[in-house]
């Protein structure tokens, strides 16, 4: 039998070992249900036992394994492995079929090399093709010398890609690596080029912690946070091909929400609402409710009289006050030390201090504690602070500008604060205010993807969330198109309570080719951001610069030519521009009104094309991108670097000074 056939054969008993397992979890769901002590265990453990046999149900139904070690010397010395994306299992008592990606052993497979090779003799991986293994490639590492091309590795990594992102588990490299398995307790920054993988890595990261420290993690959970529902869309498949399900994905802005947004901020006023001094100008208006005591506490009980004097009165809240902790816990402190001093009293005239007193009794002396400490919703203070000068002036003293203050208040307060018509910037002052009131919701690990675009108030809401647990920052300086887009990671790490990561340049690019990349690189010097120059894996792709006189008509062609090629198109334009090219297609026969996020041909809006992958990209007026705003260049840069394969630009009017002359 030849090597091909044998591996065949594992092959097929991979999968009939992964159906023998998808039967036995559901026999363990009916047995579980029988055998659990009691009613709560019995529902935890059915839990459980559901929760394996739907992710085994799951299953993407991909290749069982992408690669294969054969180990020489070692600990591991005479031992195959197969690497795949789970685990499976060898039967009882037997050596398992394959390794999962994350099993310590499996990180020999990304890390060995002819001048490393860790034991290992041979490095196989396989080619696969509509689940068929069609081929293997060996490196044998012991030789001193890697004795097989890439062919394979290359070949993965330039597959066309249509449909949402999928994983690179069979391609990591090793600098991928060692950040994907780096510490549970260590907070990184990834400053990733286009096409390094940034992202990937940190989904593989979420993975791998998950992994190897299940425990844990399954108890405050792992999160991830990506810049847009497309970007969440697109990337949402890429856990669970990796054999996670629980973890949760949103925005920012989903994140802080509180209710609709319904309200529209004008740059200038959204700029100073993202400002860090607004931190301080919230917990001014906030503590600034808080009031000395007018008088003493005193509650008749029959015939007795139980008093707090305005001196110690006085002192409990001065004492709450230097606890720091937040708004809502300080008053029930409050409440709890006046109703123990009552209680003191009482007991020592003899009366018994039950529930029901303790009840009555924080009824009885609450009016007196809001008097001092008032019990207030965020969206209170906040309208309160944007609805009333004066208040504005006394909270944002020394801190804004006049011109400031007048610029973020409203003209006309709404009757009520229900009738408030909050913006995206309210929901990140709102989420501050929640966060000065009570603690938040924390994760075990926090995964921020396009980090750099993050003001500096929504990375006080990510830091409130992670303040026990560690952060993976994820992002280009080159790519930042916010108004407050990050020049330096040290400021907004500190932002995000993490001043001390580790920063870390990923600068190969894998997915996109050298012609595109140089092109792309032309541009950094104009983007006042020091960041290194992206190197390109691939020698691949192609680059065509065209002047043409009609746009619509050029797009067109341009998208019917691209047709003839494997892959998804994207067509990329100032967003004002996307209406009509879309209608131009659509009147071509190109493009549908099915609104569908993975066709084969979308026209997406320069604005949210960051994080996005097409085989082939039609970029449309480099001149009218560059011209979007104050980081109109940052956005080109970004279109610029969404082909993976091949790039089309098509333009009308002079390109823009800073791409190369050689690029036209």
């Amino acid at each position: 039998m030849t090597e091909l056939a044998e591996e065949r054969k594992h092959a097929e008993r991979c999968a009939a070992a992964l159906r023998g397992m998808l039967d036995g979890a559901h026999r363990n769901v009916v047995i579980g249900e029988e055998v659990a002590g009691d009613r709560y265990s019995a529902e935890r453990l059915g839990r459980h036992l559901k929760s394996l046999a739907k992710h085994l149900e799951e299953d993407s139904g991909g290749p069982p394994f992408f690669g294969r070690l054969d180990f020489a010397s070692g600990d591991h010395q005479g031992r195959r492995y197969h690497i795949g994306r789970r685990h499976i299992s060898g039967g009882l008592g037997g050596q398992p079929l394959v390794l999962d990606w994350r099993a310590p052993v499996s990180e020999v497979f990304y890390r060995a090399s002819a001048t490393d090779p860790r034991g290992v003799a041979v490095r196989r991986r396989f080619g696969w093709n509509v689940g068929s293994l069609t081929g293997f490639e060996d490196e044998r590492l012991t030789d001193g010398a890697d004795t097989a091309g890439e062919s394979l590795l290359r070949a993965e990594i330039e597959r066309p890609r249509v449909g949402p992102m999928r994983d690179i588990v069979a391609t990591i490299q090793p600098e991928q690596d060692e950040l994907v398995r780096a510490a549970l307790e260590e907070s990184i920054c990834v400053q990733g080029a286009p096409g390094t993988g940034k992202t990937a890595v940190g989904l593989h990261r979420a993975a791998y912690l998950l992994y190897a420290h299940r425990r844990r993690l399954e108890r405050r959970g792992v999160l991830v946070l990506g810049p847009s529902p497309a970007f969440l869309g697109y990337i949402a498949t890429v856990l669970p091909t990796l054999g996670e399900f629980d973890v949760e994905q949103t925005t920012v802005e989903r994140l802080v929400a509180r209710g609709p947004v319904r309200g529209l901020d004008d740059p200038v006023c959204a700029r100073i609402k993202h400002d860090p001094r607004m931190a301080e100008v919230l917990r001014r208006a906030l503590y600034g409710r808080i009031r000395d005591p007018a008088e003493p506490i005193a509650v008749r009980e029959g015939s007795a009289v139980r008093r707090v004097p305005r001196e110690r009165f006085g002192r409990i809240v001065d004492e709450t006050l230097g606890e720091a902790v937040p708004y809502g816990i300080g008053r029930e402190r409050i409440l709890a030390r006046v109703l123990g001093l009552l209680r003191r009293q009482a007991e020592a005239a003899g009366e018994s201090c039950g529930a029901a007193w303790a009840r009555g009794m924080g009824r009885t002396v609450a009016p007196a504690v809001d008097a001092v400490w008032p019990a207030v919703r965020p969206e209170e203070v906040l309208a309160e602070l944007l609805g009333d000068p004066e208040s504005r002036a006394k909270a944002a003293d020394g801190i804004l500008t006049r011109a400031e203050q007048e610029e973020i208040g409203w003209g006309k307060p709404p009757r009520t604060v229900k009738a408030a018509r909050w913006s995206t910037a309210d929901m990140v002052l709102l989420d501050e205010l929640a966060g000065l009131t009570e603690r938040p919701r924390g994760y075990g690990h926090v995964i921020v993807d396009e980090a750099q675009d993050l003001s500096p108030m929504e990375c006080r809401a990510i830091a409130r969330r992670s303040e026990y647990g560690s952060l993976t920052v994820l992002g280009d300086l080159a790519q930042g198109t916010t108004p407050w887009a990050a020049r330096h990671w040290p400021e907004r790490l500190a932002h995000l309570g993490r001043p001390d990561a580790k920063v870390i340049a990923l600068t190969t690019g894998f997915r996109v080719p050298a012609v595109v990349v140089e092109l792309a690189n032309s541009l950094l010097g104009a983007l006042e951001v020091d960041v290194p120059a992206t190197r390109s894996f691939r020698a691949d792709g192609r680059l065509r610069v065209e002047r043409v006189t009609d746009l619509r008509q050029a797009v067109v062609t341009a998208v019917r030519a691209a047709l003839d090629h494997e892959g998804s198109i994207g067509v990329i334009a100032e967003d004002a521009a996307v209406a009509g090219l879309t209608a131009a297609l659509r009147k071509a026969g190109l493009v549908d009104d099915t609104a569908d996020p993975f066709a084969r041909v979308g026209v997406v809006p320069v604005s949210v094309a960051k994080g996005l992958e097409f085989d082939h990209v039609v970029l449309i007026e480099p001149a009218a991108v560059a011209e979007t705003g104050e980081r109109g260049l940052n956005r080109l840069y970004v279109a610029l670097t969404r082909a993976v394969s091949r790039l089309d630009v098509l333009h009308s009017r002079p390109l823009p000074e800073f791409l190369t002359p050689s690029a036209r």
